[in-house]
């Protein structure tokens, strides 16, 4: 994979949409403080993470040439996290995108796909640290 780069999106559609010359990434996320899109080679490794850096009504997005159908994806959201308030921001664990028309690859189950850390008293309350597995699913 060539190093990709983010240009000027647009805030629609949801979901990553090809043009024929590129995708463009957009994902509704209010709470955020800054999105991550994280691209993979075919085989789900080699993690490249892109900053987006527009957004506009609660929805980050860019556009990324030269990359098409079949680009393994996921997000990292920058943010709070104040599970009281409804906020689960943590940008330790990859995110699938909602709008993904497929997904790649099946979660195996365990602590490192959590975003809590479990087996503690109120476990949802604090965020976990420990970065999502390689192999866990993406979106395409």
């Amino acid at each position: 994979m060539t190093k990709p780069r983010v240009r000027l999106g647009r805030p629609y559609p949801l979901g990553a949409t090809w043009d024929g010359g590129g995708v463009n990434f957009a994902l509704h996320a209010g709470a955020a403080e800054q999105v991550t899109l994280c691209l993979f080679d075919a085989d789900g490794g080699n993690e490249r993470r892109l900053p987006l850096a527009r957004h506009r009504h609660r929805v980050w997005y860019g556009y990324v040439p030269d990359i098409g159908p079949g680009t393994l994806y996921g997000y990292r959201v920058h943010g709070p996290y104040d599970p009281g308030a409804g906020l689960r921001c943590n940008p330790h664990k990859l995110l699938l995108d909602p709008y993904a028309r497929a997904i790649h690859g099946a979660p195996r189950w365990g602590p490192p796909l959590y975003g809590y850390v479990l087996g503690e008293e109120a476990e949802d309350l604090r965020a976990a640290c420990k970065t999502t597995p390689p192999r866990c699913p993406r979106a395409w």
